[in-house]
């Protein structure tokens, strides 16, 4: 073995490779302050984003359209109709209602027709409401032979195929007749289908008056019959006190099963949005995301090309490129409704007459909010790649790293179980509890049901002998086996790796040292350091105290002897070995440090056989 402790590894010396280490540590803590500033920009541009009011603005359009009860029915809202008449009497009464406000609490006018309803006198209304529904055709399902005599008509579900295209009823103006979609107009995902655009389409009147008439005149000729399978109302306002506007959508589903199924949706969204000085710091925030993410992409695209496909086989790098596609895809959903807000407000703003078609709009910067949701949770996560600094976080992501293996397996095993009883308790319970409808809601119901949220009434009325026994026995299996089975996987790896965290098998946490060492010299700079270290002076005994204190204890001089140059061998060989400046727990051991490490070890097993002969002598005297 060569005598000179520098050489290491084709000839990197010691001192290089601390400094490589230092420089690369030293390079990591740049790169968690220029992430801590890029999530603190991305914090402020999202919050920023969001108002409270948005809350408060659906929270009242919700009670004002939904909840509101019906004529001559105090039980029955929009939320609860389910007869066609309802429908009706919800459109010429609540509807109307709470669209025209066109007079203050004491009948004093205060708006003329021309600008429009004033909804709890904040909202205007823009533009005039817009009423659509789609049609199916007849004969788009398929008869059995033995009722064909009894059964004429027969009206599917709604799909692109069965939609009818054709005009009805009095067929003279434009509500009875068919009007195509627009290319790109999204579509509405409701409980039993999926809607196009399009359809059946007629708006309201400014006038209240005439907006009743216009109601009740398709009310008597049947505007809605058999084959309507979604009625569409939508409506925009606008709240200049908060600079938000509210797109609002009421929909009745008619499913192929008779009755009526209705749902809405209340979008406030700021699609002005440099307004106020606050606006235009968010603006300079959303400039500072564009350079952090420019900044990022040039850092990966250099790791890349130094690392080639050893960069791929990291999990942090991989969550790195997901992050940074989520906001190369945040930027561009942001500049295409900047864009399409530049293209058409101004345009459904000046037609005063007509039902400006806000929803587009509303519904691209919904998913933008998603986007940007969905980013900010990953950029949170990637906080995790700069644990090191801290013991018990880099306990925790050993924990799961080590035992990853385990939970998948486990894994397979528990949805392989869970989705048996899921299946069980969609056949056996679907047609008669709402939690077990489909086979997506009894997926999710058993999991409320491991929260102990569940209705055990509904599934015992539903089967009385199956009901029991499926809840008893998936409470066994999955809550008390499975679930206790998942928990000491984690138990049993957390407890090896606080056991290898004990023997020394722990990882360097350079970057605490330098955030502690930096902690260390504000304090020095600030003059707080040198009192805490009198402190410690204080507490500290030197070696002659402890000297003192083993004559009192009836030791001889030469056994004090032996053990000051015990300590202090070892106190030499501690510093050597030990020192906080080597960085590497992999050097090399020369031949001299080698015959130094074996005496020294020679010597601690003399000194613990002594021991064991001092507590033999104490046994044997207790005896």
């Amino acid at each position: 073995m060569a005598e000179s402790s520098w050489w290491y590894r084709g000839g990197t010396s010691k001192h290089d490779l601390h400094y490589r280490r230092e420089a690369e540590v030293n390079t990591t803590f740049e790169e968690l302050l220029l992430y801590f500033i890029f999530l603190i920009n991305l914090c402020i541009l999202t919050f920023g984003m969001v108002n409270p009011h948005m809350y408060y603005l659906n929270k009242v359009m919700s009670s004002l359209f939904v909840d509101t009860a019906l004529p001559d029915d105090e039980r029955s809202s929009f939320r609860s109709i389910r007869t066609i008449t309802d429908f009706w009497k919800f459109m010429e009464g609540p509807l109307l209602e709470g669209l025209y406000w066109d007079s203050w609490y004491n009948n004093q006018q205060l708006y003329s027709v021309r600008n429009s309803s004033r909804i709890y006198y904040e909202n205007i209304l823009l533009g005039v409401p817009r009423v659509r529904q789609l049609r199916v055709r007849n004969n788009t399902c398929r008869i059995y032979s033995a009722f064909q005599p009894l059964i004429h008509d027969c009206y599917g579900k709604y799909t692109t195929e069965n939609e009818d295209l054709s005009d009805f009823g009095l067929k003279k103006s434009k509500e009875w007749k068919y009007s195509s979609p627009p290319a790109n107009a999204p579509w509405h995902w409701g409980f039993v289908g999926v809607y196009r655009d399009g359809g059946y389409i007629f708006t309201l009147s400014k006038s209240k008056s005439k907006a009743k008439t216009k109601l009740a005149d398709l009310r008597l000729n049947s505007w809605i019959t058999r084959g309507t399978r979604v009625v569409f109302i939508d409506f925009s306002l606008y709240n200049a006190n908060i600079n938000l506007f509210c797109i609002v959508r009421l929909v009745a589903e008619f499913p192929a099963t008779g009755g009526l199924l209705t749902s809405w949706q209340f979008y406030s969204v700021k699609l002005l949005r440099y307004v106020t000085h606050y606006d235009y710091f968010i603006a300079s925030c959303e400039i500072i995301f564009c350079v952090f993410l420019f900044v990022f992409i040039t850092q990966e695209l250099r790791k890349m090309n130094e690392f080639k496909s050893a960069y791929f086989k990291s999990v942090w790098n991989w969550l790195e490129l997901l992050l940074l596609a989520l906001c190369f895809l945040a930027v561009s959903f942001y500049a295409y409704c900047n864009m399409q807000n530049f293209l058409l407000l101004g345009r459904l703003l000046k037609n005063t007459e007509s039902y400006p078609n806000f929803y587009f709009l509303a519904y691209w910067h919904i998913y933008y909010n998603n986007i940007i949701a969905i980013t900010i949770f990953f950029a949170w996560i990637k906080i995790f790649k700069f644990i090191s600094f801290n013991e018990t976080m880099s306990q925790l992501s050993s924990t799961l790293s080590r035992c990853m293996k385990d939970i998948v397996g486990f894994a397979i095993m528990f949805f392989i179980i869970f989705s048996a009883y899921a299946q069980l308790g969609f056949l056996v319970f679907g047609s008669q509890v709402d939690d077990f409808s489909t086979f997506q809601n009894s997926i999710f119901a058993q999991f409320r049901i491991v929260l102990g949220d569940f209705n055990f009434a509904g599934i015992q009325q539903a089967n009385w002998i199956l009901g029991p026994i499926y809840f008893i026995t998936f409470i066994f299996f999955v809550f008390f086996v499975l679930l206790n089975m998942f928990l000491a996987i984690i138990n049993d790896t957390y407890s090896e790796v606080k056991a290898d965290y004990s023997i020394g098998r722990r990882p360097d946490f350079e970057l605490g040292k330098i955030i502690k060492k930096s902690y260390f010299n504000v304090l020095e700079k600030l003059r707080l350091k040198k009192a805490q270290d009198n402190e410690d002076k204080k507490i500290r005994k030197t070696p002659g105290d402890l000297t003192q204190q083993a004559r009192k204890e009836g030791f001889n001089e030469s056994e004090i002897h032996e053990a000051e140059q015990m300590r202090a061998w070892k106190e030499r060989l501690e510093k050597k070995y030990y020192s906080t400046e080597i960085q590497d727990d992999y050097q090399p051991v020369t031949q001299q440090e080698f015959r130094e490490l074996f005496l020294y070890a020679v010597e601690l097993e003399k000194e613990l056989h002594y021991i064991s002969l001092k507590l033999n002598q104490m046994m044997r005297k207790l005896q």
